[in-house]
């Protein structure tokens, strides 16, 4: 199983890192036969799995359910659970408790999006043996305060401010930082400027890693076509078609034939 020492073996050998969101046991039961690097069990769960319209419907025990149903289906790669919305800003003592369920349910580490108020709660969280990996540059849960969902970092204070975010992250512990929506060459220079790996989405081909979301791979929302996303199968329209040729099938009387029958 690839670990957060793995992470940064890569880094080092600039071996780029490949993340794939997962929320369930059946998929995982698939991801476990791949080559992907790791797994992130993320709060956007809420979006895709639940059709809430944001992240910051995940709470603790959605977190910690779907959680638990990956780490059924998968015990050969690094498990990452997403800390949801203000989690990890209820005190020390709800911080703790928060992430002893996740990585009860079974993750390894836990993420925590932001840097400004979070560097003590990620220190408490590393120090105390957990692998904490950071989130900058558009953070979804902090999407009502962002305006939303913009790219993040275009101008030269703004991108300076990101800079100094992620080294106050990786002095505070972090193993990797997720770097979302942000211009390629911002997310260059904070690769370059980090000792830790950096993992992009939408933040282009510099950093240390990339992870998309399973469903948006996979062509599972026609709707959604963010300039960032590259689909690799066209998921939708071929269950859509199984799910048809099925119907026809119990409707012409050719399922189940004999052969399926006892």
């Amino acid at each position: 199983m690839n670990s957060i020492l793995d992470f940064q073996n890569y880094k080092n050998k600039k071996k780029p890192i490949s993340v794939i969101t997962c929320y369930d046991h059946w998929s995982a039961r698939i991801i476990s036969e791949t080559s992907i690097d790791a797994v992130l069990v993320g709060d956007s769960v809420s979006m895709v799995m639940h059709g809430f319209d944001s992240t910051v419907n995940a709470d603790l025990q959605m977190m910690q359910s779907h959680v638990a149903a990956v780490r059924r289906g998968l015990n050969n790669k690094l498990i990452i659970g997403d800390m949801p919305f203000l989690a990890h800003r209820r005190g020390m003592r709800e911080l703790m408790k928060s992430v002893d369920m996740l990585i009860k349910a079974g993750a390894h580490a836990v993420k925590i999006e932001g840097a400004n108020g979070q560097l003590k709660a990620i220190k408490h969280v590393a120090e105390s043996g957990v692998p904490v990996m950071g989130h900058l540059g558009l953070t979804p849960q902090s999407i009502n305060q962002l305006g939303g969902y913009k790219v993040q970092g275009k101008t030269s204070d703004k991108a300076e401010a990101l800079i100094k975010d992620a080294k106050s992250l990786e002095d505070a512990g972090c193993f990797a930082i997720v770097l979302e929506l942000v211009p390629a060459e911002l997310a260059k220079s904070i690769t370059e400027e980090l000792t830790i790996p950096t993992i992009g989405i939408g933040a282009g081909k510099y950093t240390s890693g990339q992870v998309l979301v399973l469903q948006d791979m996979l062509g599972m929302n026609k709707e959604f076509k963010p300039k960032f996303l590259r689909t690799f199968m066209d998921g939708y329209d071929l269950i859509k078609s199984a799910l048809n040729s099925y119907d026809d099938n119990v409707k012409s009387s050719a399922f189940p034939n004999d052969k399926e029958s006892f």
